[in-house]
């Protein structure tokens, strides 16, 4: 999950070759029994459990808000009838307290008129489509902390026939991958995950598979894109997707992943999912984000190439892309984590990084420049030496 205006500044793409077959560090090649073509057995997905959810009276006069309210309610959670369109109850006596309320609250609520023209979201795709506002996740680092207003509710849009609606309008009008060479196969690319994490939310709204479903029907050059940090895709195997869904899975460093990444699935379970999509047809692709100089970091993201190479052992027709992408902080969003996660160990210290401005003037604290480039180097050896199939798209 990413705000736009986290990925502004954009180095050209790698230039990954592709390499002989991968193996160990024994030099024996790398195999996994009984997996090739053949998906993993499902594990139990783990599953955020709202202790509140809350309808707003317009969500009720939207189909798909009444699909949603009845589907959440056979699931057995009660849904509080809000009385006007604003979600209410959520402010504590502390911001500590505030901040519990929000992330334990699923709100039903009809999408803001602004967030219905779509705005481009270079360098991931031509255009972000909002089907949610907001994460359950309590990532450490995470994107949106200082991006939304007010307490991070998770607020899920009623309105999804009028969105998917009106995407036709957009196509062949974006500038990311409908005017590059590069990325022209991929069409015109729908965004659909800068401000949530779709499968954190999917058992309880459906929202993502009639998306999928949508865009499956829908005869145009298009790809919807999205990326997340569980793994319950059960529901998207079997879905007639036509090639035209790309699920990104993000994925770190055990040290950052074991560490900073609360109420996600394990980085194993995402990558169980993303072979279970990759052998049902599916594109599918990695965001390593934020990539972080942790102690012995070659070791610790070798070891995380090490289990991709081997979650896609023997998928043919593997369509795989990389998305890679360091850690920056602004001052806005390190006080707001600061006040969510008052003991973080995260590394936020302006004084070891390099100062960026933004499109609007908005500052950013980066890796220094000698950093970046050994992070890049490595990962640009590394990548076409382990998972020699997989296709970078940027790095920034």
């Amino acid at each position: 999950m990413r705000r736009d205006d986290d990925a502004v500044e954009v180095d050209e793409p790698l230039a990954v070759d592709a390499p002989a077959a991968p193996h160990d560090a024994s030099g024996e090649q790398v195999t996994i029994r009984d997996l090739a073509g053949l998906a993993p057995p499902a594990r139990p997905a783990r599953r955020w459990t709202p202790r509140r959810v809350v309808a707003v009276p317009a969500a009720f006069d939207h189909p798909h808000g009444r699909r949603i309210v009845d589907r959440v309610e056979g699931l057995g959670f009660e849904v509080e009838r809000l009385r006007a369109n604003r979600v209410t109850g959520v402010r504590g006596d502390t911001d500590r307290e505030t901040y519990a309320r929000a992330k334990s609250t699923l709100a039903i609520v009809v999408s803001p008129a602004s967030r219905r023209a779509l705005r481009p979201i270079a360098p991931s795709a031509d255009w972000r489509v909002d089907l949610a506002e907001g994460c359950p996740a309590h990532c450490q680092y995470c994107y949106l902390a200082g991006s939304l207003s007010g307490p991070p509710v998770t607020r899920v849009y009623a309105d999804l026939d009028d969105i998917l609606a009106g995407l036709a309008d957009y196509v062949g009008r974006g500038t990311v991958t409908s005017r590059s060479a590069v990325r022209a196969g991929e069409g015109t690319t729908f965004e659909a995950s800068c401000y949530t994490d779709p499968l954190a939310v999917e058992y309880l709204t459906g929202s993502w598979l009639r998306t999928v479903e949508h865009f499956g029907q829908w005869d145009a050059p298009v790809q919807l894109r999205w990326t997340t940090k569980y793994a319950d895709v059960g529901s998207f195997v079997g879905v007639p997707h036509r090639g035209r869904t790309r699920v990104r899975f993000s994925v770190n460093a055990e040290a950052v992943s074991g560490r900073l990444e609360g109420g996600t699935a394990p980085v194993a379970d995402r990558l169980e999912a993303l072979r279970r999509l990759a052998l049902d047809g599916y594109p599918v692709g990695l965001t390593v984000a934020p990539i972080m100089p942790v102690p012995d970091w070659r070791g610790e993201y070798g070891a995380l190439l090490d289990r991709v190479r081997a979650a896609v052992v023997g998928v043919d027709g593997l369509d795989l892309t990389v998305e890679l992408i360091t850690h920056r902080f602004t001052p806005g969003s390190k006080e707001v984590l600061l006040g969510w996660y008052p003991r973080t160990r995260l590394e936020m210290d302006e004084e070891s990084r390099r100062r960026k401005f933004g499109r609007f003037g908005a500052v950013k604290y980066v890796y220094p420049p000698a950093l970046t480039a050994e992070l890049r180097t490595w990962f640009e050896r590394e990548l076409a030496q382990t998972v020699p199939a997989a296709r970078v798209l940027y790095w920034t």
